[in-house]
């Protein structure tokens, strides 16, 4: 039986047509690659997720929680845009809290693709 995606995932485009999320994700190491995708995966294919993998943030911005090797978490923060989930920003988390920072970037590209 093939399985559907519930939610796919598209990249975030630039006005300039970059893909920042997709940039990240080819900076990274395969095997983390690999995390990233599998985590994306789940919540494509399960959606609605909760914790461990996935939860809400704020004003219609949710996190994909990812754990890699050496004790290092990653997070892609993406929103849902005509049923399509949109990966709009992915870092390396540093603090034990979001920065705010990261929060705004996403949040700004969020409301650039929904007007």
């Amino acid at each position: 039986m093939e399985r559907i995606k519930k939610i796919p995932a598209v990249f975030y485009r630039t006005p300039a047509g970059g893909e920042p999320v997709r940039q990240w994700l080819k900076a990274l190491a395969a095997k983390d690659r690999k995390v990233i995708g599998a985590d994306v995966a789940t919540v494509e294919y399960g959606w609605p997720v909760g914790m461990p993998t996935c939860r809400p943030l704020a004003k219609g911005l949710w996190e994909v929680r990812s754990n890699l090797k050496n004790n290092r978490i990653a997070r892609v923060l993406f929103g849902i845009v005509r049923n399509q989930m949109v990966l709009l920003h992915g870092f390396i988390k540093k603090t034990q809290k979001t920065q705010p920072d990261d929060l705004k970037l996403a949040r700004k590209r969020l409301e650039e693709i929904e007007t």
